[in-house]
């Protein structure tokens, strides 16, 4: 089960082509958003990946619930609109592709381990390494079975892991990065995964297969957001909350010192805002739409505005306990990251900046100080590049971290057919 996590902090591929990694080699990150589907077209180059188009297409009330596909054939169409665009811009077609997985089903968390050796005197290898991980994720994946099984008043349901990232091994309480050739009693390890239910899951290889693509890796959203700031330097030292505000879901990733500590989902996003101004101004939802975009614009004539944000702030304040609530599942941190960097349509509503940048949600949470709010730009996405000028906001960042786990599972690839020693290929496992 180790031969799947290659790199620190990388996904794990549910279905990979087996194709070397070589500069020009072309692959798609696509978003399949609850109100858009983003699809990035990026070329892979020495130092990362450059976007060489891109394509956007807007989806049905019906077409996503909660996140996750609830209508296929709907989606695919829309997909392929999105995937068209950016092929015509770009010139070339990709078979590759990396696609994102949300919800509030899709579970995320750093699962910890003490091992107790029997021999401590014997220098750990590499076998033993990787029994200690496959532990770790048996765990782990018991204790998200059991989350959702919870949640769905007792139905068991097929899930599946979708991603995997070693967040740090201790070896008799001293960090290691290689614990390859240390003696020492007790192995305290720390694993991120993220488990997903097969029904998801399907229905995204069900979307891939009728657009004709190779699915590289599905990807927790969150998760792929976070590997899009940390990037591949050893002696990353991140800490900072990652929130992705989508149309459906927001969704939220804690990293720390350089690890993805968790990851947190819940069902309240753009549209949520938008039906509560539909439902108290007695409008339908695409004027509702038009209302609640036309606050940050200036459009809106001044008399409707304070019914509008009078509208937004009842839901305002709900979506606001939902991030407390899900930042206060973070128990295994003494104190939470001050820096809140956020992406995603939903987070472009001016009220909802306001509101974590002004009030005093966070109070009752083991903030040190109050916390640092702003947008996460293109610019700070570590390996990629923009060559069209299109990708030049927040609302991209969630497709370009599927770019990045793709670049990720190209290394993957790559390290497993490299020859080397065992040092280095735990090496590369181990690696941020």
């Amino acid at each position: 089960m180790l031969n799947k996590i290659k790199t620190l902090g990388k996904s794990v591929a549910t279905r990979a082509t087996g194709k070397k990694q070589k500069t020009g080699q072309y692959m798609v990150g696509l978003d399949i958003g609850t109100e858009f589907i983003k699809a990035l077209m990026g070329r892979v180059v020495d130092n990362g990946i450059e976007i060489i188009g891109t394509g956007r297409a807007h989806q049905e009330l019906s077409d996503m619930q909660a996140g996750a596909i609830a209508d296929i054939a709907a989606v695919v169409n829309n997909c392929d609109q999105a995937l068209n665009q950016a092929e015509q811009q770009a010139g070339v077609s990709a078979r590759g592709a990396v696609i994102g997985i949300a919800g509030e089903l899709v579970k995320g968390t750093t699962t910890h381990v003490r091992c107790c050796r029997q021999n401590p005197s014997k220098e750990m290898d590499i076998d033993e390494v990787e029994r200690i991980i496959a532990l770790v994720q048996k765990r782990a994946r018991e204790k998200a079975m059991q989350q959702l099984i919870w949640e769905l008043g007792g139905k068991e349901v097929e899930i599946r892991m979708v991603n995997s990232a070693l967040v740090s091994i201790e070896i008799d309480g001293y960090p290691v990065t290689n614990p390859v050739g240390f003696k020492g009693k007790d192995v305290v390890v720390q694993l991120y995964t993220a488990f997903a239910p097969m029904i998801h899951i399907g229905a995204l290889e069900r979307t891939a297969k009728e657009l004709d693509l190779d699915l590289l890796a599905v990807a927790a959203e969150p998760f792929a957001v976070a590997r899009s700031v940390i990037g591949d330097d050893p002696n990353a030292s991140m800490s900072a909350i990652l929130m992705d505000v989508g149309g459906g879901t927001t969704d939220i990733a804690v990293i720390n010192d350089g690890g993805v500590q968790g990851t947190k989902m819940f069902g309240i996003g753009g549209r949520a805002f938008t039906r509560s101004v539909e439902r108290d101004l007695s409008v339908n939802f695409v004027q509702a739409e038009e209302l609640k975009l036309g606050l940050s614009d200036n459009k809106i004539p001044h008399g409707k505005v304070p019914a509008i944000e009078g509208a937004l702030r009842k839901t305002l304040e709900v979506w606001a306990s939902g991030v407390e609530l899900a930042l206060g599942e973070f128990t295994q941190l003494d104190h939470l990251p001050h820096r809140l960097l956020l992406c995603g349509g939903g987070s472009s509503l001016d009220m909802l900046m306001d509101k974590l940048e002004q009030s005093s949600w966070y109070t009752q949470l083991p903030f040190t100080r109050k916390p640092v709010v702003q947008h996460i730009q293109p610019s700070q996405v570590v390996g990629i590049v923009d060559k069209t000028g299109i990708v030049t906001d927040h609302t991209f960042i969630t497709a370009m971290g599927l770019l990045r786990v793709g670049l990720d599972t190209l290394q993957q690839q790559d390290s497993s057919l490299a020859a080397g020693s065992i040092r280095e290929r735990i090496d590369r496992i181990l690696r941020v």
